[in-house]
């Protein structure tokens, strides 16, 4: 080696190799695969099987189960859960885990119901507050204050008195007691989106108000709404269960999860299973439907 190559070596920078034991360097891995990562959230897993069931049971109640929910064998009145009768039957022989499946549509069906009517309505008077402001605006939130100091099942007792007794009216009940939520939501996200600076470009540039509102401001508000949609889904079956309970749904003999727990209550002692069983496949499905929703939540663009 010559000098020159000596002096350009020792005028080089220094190669440090990196060392496995540093805990500073991070190795490269893979990347994640979504179906992986799904794995790693049995919960959410659990509660995506469990809603799929619970559409399959509301759609076609005649695949899971061969048996009438209206008619019963009177010899097998209040048997205990079997293989026969999964959940058991009821004090006129019916076999309840099929009125379970067959009241799911008309529970889901009046959920759904409750959740369009508030997302609906609820996004528009929020909508259109927060964009026009000034005292439309304060008007209008007052209002909805007023609306959130009720409680929701009592804003809907007062609803359904109104309007009569019905899963129809029952569903229009819970969901315009869900509305001032919505409203709200719907509202503080508009105006964050207001002063956004593509929206204000778009009004110095001569847009149409209407247009920069459903162009512009509308579809960078929805997210936070429809996360709350999955969320109220949960609570509107709990209120829907509720009012059915106290006897404001689908008159007798229709299955509703709610008239199914009323039903028994009279048996309590005797057959638990009649008020148990219906009453854990409604917790379950609230259950399922919030843990989707918080999935939801945690990346609005994401499932997981």
């Amino acid at each position: 080696m010559t000098l020159a190559d000596t002096v350009l070596d020792r005028d080089a920078p220094e190669v440090v190799e990196p060392d496995a034991a540093d805990p500073r360097i991070r190795p490269r891995t893979a990347r994640a695969v979504p179906g992986l990562a799904l794995l790693r959230k049995p919960a959410l897993v659990l509660s995506v099987v469990l809603l799929l069931l619970m559409i399959g049971w509301a759609l076609f109640p005649e695949v899971f189960t061969s048996h009438d929910p209206y008619v019963g064998v009177p010899k097998d009145k209040l048997q205990p859960p079997s293989t026969q009768y999964w959940f058991g039957t009821d004090h006129l022989g019916r076999d309840l885990y099929t009125r379970t499946v067959y009241g799911t549509g008309l529970s889901m069906q009046a959920t759904l119901i409750a959740v369009v009517v508030g997302l609906f309505v609820g996004s528009a008077i929020g909508l259109l507050s927060g964009f026009v402001g000034g005292r439309f605006d304060d008007v209008v939130m007052r209002l909805v204050d007023v609306l959130l100091s009720i409680p929701g099942l009592l804003l809907s007792l007062a609803v359904v008195s109104v309007l009569g007794f019905g899963t129809v009216n029952v569903a229009i009940a819970v969901g315009v007691a869900s509305v001032a939520s919505f409203a709200r939501i719907m509202r503080s996200d508009v105006l964050r989106t207001r002063t956004r600076v593509f929206v204000e470009a778009a009004t110095v540039s001569g847009v149409k108000r209407t247009s920069v509102l459903l162009r512009h401001v509308l579809p960078h508000s929805v997210g936070s709404v429809l996360v709350l949609a999955a969320l109220e889904f949960g609570t509107a079956i709990l209120a829907v269960s509720a009012l059915s309970f106290l006897g404001f749904g689908a008159p007798p003999p229709a299955p509703e999860w709610g008239s199914l727990v009323a039903e028994g209550r009279n048996y309590l002692a005797t057959a638990w299973w009649l008020t148990t069983l219906p009453g854990l496949v409604i917790a379950a499905t609230v259950l399922a439907t919030n843990r989707i929703s918080r999935a939801l939540d945690d990346g609005k663009d994401r499932l997981i």
